[in-house]
């Protein structure tokens, strides 16, 4: 459910010598969007019906972190729901959270599973999935804290469910590599393996502090398309930019192939300018049969934004400039 025949979209800019490019009307999505918003940024779409649904994160104006419902027809003009969603008790009866942020959605089998920054204890992966968008079931946390970026693979692989994580620590993460876990049941994780680790800042500094996957990961012939965000400490503070990896689709804790240069990085206003400058963090993306993706990212910790490109060339992208 992760294709869709219609998706987002807008053609190459003729001035534009990279391979993806900005949507001309970005931010699509506002910080003040909804009525109690600070901020809406870092947040996940997916086919839907005859449209889209989200999960949003939205920052309140006491800056309280909740995620958020939402709907569209087109992918680009959202209906987002007032009220932050509110959880059923789904495999357990333990659905305490201090704060949700920076959801993804995966569609499985015959559900659509939503994972978060979970506030419990300190920040790790929740879990909840959803039929409809409307009702929502949370579940066991995947992990102890302290961890973020759960991103699910959209099918089992040999057998197993498989997702992406960063483990981190209690405050604004100085580190952070990529790792993977498995489970047979989506409550119980386990066989976690090291998947990518950041970079030397010789090699490729724009991902020499922290790297943390973006979306759900993208099954091609070439292997599983991982959008990522990569992370630098500069003079001003951190610097958030998009790469990409191609991870093996039978060993996805198998590095193929990964972006030395980025693929995108604050440049606008929109993304150099919020509440956290300086700022581009993938959540989602929509593909289509005729080589189409649009990529979801927030910008500057307060607007959405969409990047456009052609799977081909960005995978031959990734192939020809890789570490």
């Amino acid at each position: 459910m992760s294709k869709s025949s219609v998706i987002p979209w807008e053609d190459k800019p003729a001035d534009c010598n990279d391979v993806m490019w900005r949507y001309s009307n970005n931010p699509i999505i506002d910080r003040y969007a909804i009525p109690s918003s600070n901020s809406i940024f870092n947040s996940a779409v997916v086919p839907f019906g005859d449209g889209f649904a989200g999960v949003f994160r939205c920052d309140n104006k006491a800056v309280q972190m909740n995620i958020f419902a939402g709907f569209s027809k087109d992918g680009i003009n959202w209906d987002i729901e007032h009220e932050p969603i509110v959880m059923e008790a789904g495999n357990t009866t333990m659905i305490e959270s201090d704060y949700k942020y920076d959801p993804r959605v995966a569609f499985i089998e015959d559900r659509y599973w939503i994972t978060w920054c979970n506030g419990y204890h300190g920040p790790t992966i929740g879990m909840a999935y959803t039929f409809d968008f409307k009702t929502f079931h949370q579940c066991e946390n995947a992990f102890l804290p302290f961890n973020r970026n759960g991103v699910l693979f959209p099918e089992k692989i040999n057998g197993k469910y498989c997702m992406l994580s960063r483990p981190s620590d209690n405050g604004h993460t100085p580190f952070g590599d990529i790792y993977l876990s498995y489970s047979p049941d989506m409550k119980y994780w386990g066989e976690h393996r090291c998947v990518m680790k950041t970079t030397p800042f010789e090699d490729s500094a724009w991902q020499c502090l922290k790297v943390g996957a973006g979306g759900v990961p993208v099954k091609t012939d070439e292997g599983w398309l991982m959008f990522y965000h990569g992370v630098i400490k500069t003079c001003s503070g951190l610097r958030y930019s998009m790469g990409a990896a191609l991870l093996d689709l039978e060993q996805p804790d198998k590095v193929l192939y990964r972006t030395q240069p980025y693929l995108l990085a604050p440049a606008t206003s929109y993304e150099q300018n919020g509440d956290v400058p300086n700022v581009i963090f993938p959540c989602a993306s929509l593909h289509s049969d005729d080589d189409k993706i649009a990529v979801y990212y927030g910008a500057a910790d307060t607007v959405v934004g969409i990047a456009f490109g052609h799977i081909s060339e960005i995978i031959a992208f990734v192939k020809n400039n890789s570490l």
